[in-house]
């Protein structure tokens, strides 16, 4: 008996020692590619289970609610990183797909189940994604598609028209159209995306013009303070204060977005042989190497710091949104290393550190292996949370782990196959009209049809005017003569004449037009008749609620500057503004969690103690 009960003792012990330790769904090892390929293939299935628009029915691009467009556009980048890493197309041909059919009808992803609430930085994720598929050479769509350069190219453009210096001397908007709330506001990402993909096509093109658009987005981030000395990037202000209401949230993508687009600056500084342009470049990419570390990395130092989204991670308010940024910060890390390498030793580590505690905490949902947000400081224990955003981030900082064995980005020297076009989305007239990009730009037959109709509509409304008057005529000559008869044929005021006793026996007139009167006086007023819904009768969209609001109050309409030209004899873009008299810069969507956060109090991104 006292064996069987030691037995039991130990049996007992066993259990609750193993229970006091999480079970891992994964066994990964960052320094085995095998491994890693392995963790990424699983980590992968799980984010395309979430993604349904393959599907019979469902729209070719889009991610299910609550996920915004920007972010299915994020996710294709995801999907191509996946093979670029890997070299598994399982999702090559649906990642395609996706990224085609929201290209919209001027190749400038700009389609119309979207534009009328997208934004600057929307936009951009597409484009960026389209970057990746040209430098990595991802596998190219038909002659008669769009091709990936271009409509990386055609991002650029349309931004680059955008361009408004009426207010704050320059910089993008975070809206593109002058209804939605964040119109006013000019935000970091909006200008990350834009510099990232000027200076990433400034490396693929060899073109000047795109190196000069990067620089003059730089110099206006820091300019209006976006960037500061210690290279740490704040969100954006409201453009009725010049841009001087900064708002001080910091969110890890728009430092990652920089990082890349100043990595890209030095590859092609060198290659021009711009030896000051590229040391310039070099400090800048330190510097903002630095300012990730210190703000975007939990932990004592380098050997054992964890990514962590610290605006809102720690006080466990990241929205949808926010909830996949650090996905994109992985992302960009790694790509940092290939253009410039002596970061290497300190990314990797930092991205190992990140992956390893990523992995460890992917033990939630049916399957036992979802991942959840929070990766640093939480012993490896799941947060409770799913989503897009989660699986993401943990495949791409675990697939960046395998950046040293990736190939350069390639060229159009270099090996690089996909085409491209300098003038591409120059056919998007209303890349900034929303009513003219809808129905496309006016040509010689729209003016002479309109022209046509307009003729039509004047004779009708003239032979209206001469029926009425003439309608008219008959009952004032009654009423002066009530006992002569109608004129023959006219029957449409024989009930005028009609005469009854009523009271005191006068005959009683029915005036014209009571009826129709008093029927008008009685209707009430419905969504039909409103200006809103009349409005939606003309295809124009009612003002939109804000997508994502950020910490500002109205909209300011204002015109913008007129687009960009471009000489595509010469493979030159031109432009009407001088690149070398400006720059650019800091955030994307304003968290409507961050709204009311700590009631004003604006929390340190450096304190780490989770206050």
């Amino acid at each position: 008996m006292p064996s069987l009960l030691r037995k039991a003792a130990t049996a007992v012990a066993v259990w609750l020692l193993l229970a006091s330790y999480p079970i891992f769904a994964y066994e990964f090892d960052a320094q085995s590619t095998d491994s890693i390929r392995d963790v990424a293939k699983q980590l992968a299935a799980d984010l395309i289970s979430m993604y349904n628009g393959n599907q019979p029915g469902q729209t070719p691009g889009l991610l299910p609610q609550p996920y915004y467009w920007w972010e299915a556009g994020a996710l294709m980048g995801a999907l191509i990183d996946y093979w670029y890493y890997t070299g598994d197309t399982t999702y090559n041909d649906i990642t395609q797909q996706g990224m085609l059919h929201q290209v919209g009808p001027y190749n400038d992803f700009m389609p119309p189940n979207q534009t009328l609430t997208e934004g600057n930085d929307d936009q951009g994720f597409w484009g960026m994604a389209a970057m990746s598929a040209a430098e990595y050479n991802f596998q190219n769509p038909k002659g008669d598609q769009p091709q990936w350069l271009a409509l990386a190219q055609a991002v650029f453009n349309t931004q680059a028209a955008r361009w408004d210096t009426q207010y704050c001397n320059g910089g993008l908007r975070w809206q593109i159209f002058t209804w939605n709330n964040g119109f006013n506001y000019k935000n970091s990402i909006s200008q990350a995306c834009f510099f990232n993909l000027a200076a990433r096509l400034a490396v693929y093109t060899g073109n000047s013009t795109y190196a000069d658009w990067a620089i003059k987005t730089w110099d206006w981030m820091a300019g209006v303070e976006f960037i500061d000395d210690t290279y740490r990037i704040y969100d954006g202000a409201t453009v009725e204060n010049n841009c001087t209401d900064l708002t001080p949230y910091e969110f890890s993508y728009n430092v990652g977005a920089f990082l890349l687009g100043a990595a890209a600056m030095v590859e092609y500084s060198n290659k021009a042989g711009k030896k000051d342009d590229a040391s310039l470049w070099h400090e800048r990419v330190d510097g903002l190497l630095n300012s990730t570390e210190l703000i975007f990395f939990f932990g004592d130092d380098v050997n054992d710091k964890v990514m962590i989204e610290i605006a809102c991670e720690p006080v466990n308010l990241c929205d949808v949104d926010q909830q996949s940024f650090k996905a994109y910060l992985s992302r960009w890390m790694a790509a940092t290393t290939k253009w410039a390498p002596w970061t290497f030793d300190r990314i990797k580590q930092l991205l190992r550190n990140s992956a390893q505690a990523a992995v460890k905490q992917c033990t939630g949902g049916d399957n036992g292996r979802m991942c959840g947000l929070k990766w640093a400081n939480n012993s490896g224990q799941w947060d409770g949370t799913t989503g897009v955003g989660q699986q993401m981030a943990a495949m791409e900082v675990v697939l960046a782990n395998m950046i040293e064995e990736a190939k350069l980005p390639v060229t159009n020297i270099t090996g690089g196959t996909s085409v491209g076009n300098p003038a591409a989305g120059g056919s998007d007239e209303g890349r900034v009209d929303p009513v003219e990009w809808h129905y496309g730009p006016i040509d010689n037959g729209d003016r002479a049809g309109a022209a046509f109709v307009t003729f039509v509509v004047l004779v009708v409304l003239l032979a209206a005017l001469v029926f009425m008057l003439s309608d008219e005529i008959t009952p004032c000559a009654q009423k002066l003569d009530p006992t002569a008869p109608p004129k023959s044929g006219n029957t449409r005021n024989r009930s005028a004449n009609a005469v009854g006793a009523q009271g005191n026996g006068n005959p009683v007139l029915e005036e014209k037009g009571k009826g129709i009167a008093s029927e008008e006086s009685s209707g009430t007023t419905t969504r039909e008749n409103t200006p809103v819904m009349a409005a939606h009768s003309f295809g124009l969209p009612p003002r939109q609620a804000p997508k994502r609001k950020p910490l500002s109050i109205s909209s300011t309409t204002s015109s913008l500057p007129s687009p960009m030209q471009v000489d595509a004899a010469n493979d030159q873009p031109h432009t009407h503004h001088d690149p070398s008299s400006a720059s650019i810069g800091h955030l994307h969507r304003q968290p409507k969690d961050l709204r009311h956060h700590r009631h004003g109090f604006i929390w340190d991104p450096t304190d780490h103690n989770g206050r």
